[in-house]
C-alpha cells in the first residue's frame, strides 16, 4: 500500500526535533538529525541519484527532469528548490508525541484528550468552521505537534515520490 502525505506527517512528528535556543550549532540538538537521516534515506530509497547530507543538517537530492527533446519546454524549465526546516519550538516537548486524528470533522470544539483543560474552541479558530468534513490533525494535548514544518515535508517528500512513481508525469 503506498504511504499518504499523512501517514508521512504522522511518522515524522513522532521524532522528536525539538530545538535550543541557545545552542551554538546548526542545526541546534543533535536529535535533529534523526529526521534529517530519515528523510535522506526515504529519499535513497525512491532512487534519487545525489542524496546528501551536510554537517548544518541541510539535505540535498536531485530529481532529475524527464521531459523528452521533442517537449516545448525542454531546456528551459528552471530548477526548483524545495525548502522546509525540521527544528520545532523549545517551548513545549517534542518527545513521545501522540497525535490525534479526527477524520470527517463534524464542527464544534475540539477537546485535547492528553489535557482535556486545553480545548481548541471553534469561537477562537474561525478556521475550524471551514474544515467539516476534512481531516483535522492536532497534538494529544500533551507535547507540541510540531506540524509546523513536518507538514510542509510530508507534501514534499509525497511530491518527490510521485513523481519518481510516475514517469508519465513530465517534470523539469
Amino acid at each position: 500500500m503506498k504511504e499518504t502525505v499523512l501517514d508521512k506527517f504522522l511518522r515524522y512528528v513522532q521524532i522528536d526535533t525539538q530545538s535550543q535556543e541557545d545552542a551554538e550549532s546548526y542545526p541546534s540538538t543533535a536529535k535533529q538529525f534523526d529526521l534529517l537521516r530519515l528523510l535522506e534515506q526515504e529519499l535513497r530509497d525512491l532512487g534519487l541519484p545525489d542524496v546528501r547530507i551536510d554537517a548544518h543538517g541541510y539535505v540535498m537530492a536531485t530529481l532529475p527532469g524527464n521531459l523528452p527533446p521533442s517537449d516545448a519546454a525542454y531546456g528551459k524549465v528552471p530548477a526548483i528548490g524545495f525548502v522546509a526546516h525540521v527544528d520545532t519550538s523549545p517551548s513545549a516537548s517534542g518527545t513521545n508525541v501522540k497525535p490525534q486524528v479526527i477524520r470527517n470533522y463534524q464542527g464544534g470544539d475540539i477537546v485535547l484528550p492528553g489535557d482535556p483543560s486545553i480545548v481548541l474552541r471553534t469561537s477562537e479558530n474561525l478556521q475550524l468552521k471551514e474544515n467539516i468534513g476534512k481531516t483535522i490533525v492536532t497534538t494529544d494535548g500533551t507535547t507540541l505537534l510540531g506540524a509546523d514544518d513536518k507538514a510542509g515535508l510530508a507534501i514534499i517528500m509525497t511530491a518527490v515520490q510521485t513523481m519518481m512513481n510516475s514517469p508519465s508525469l513530465l517534470h523539469g
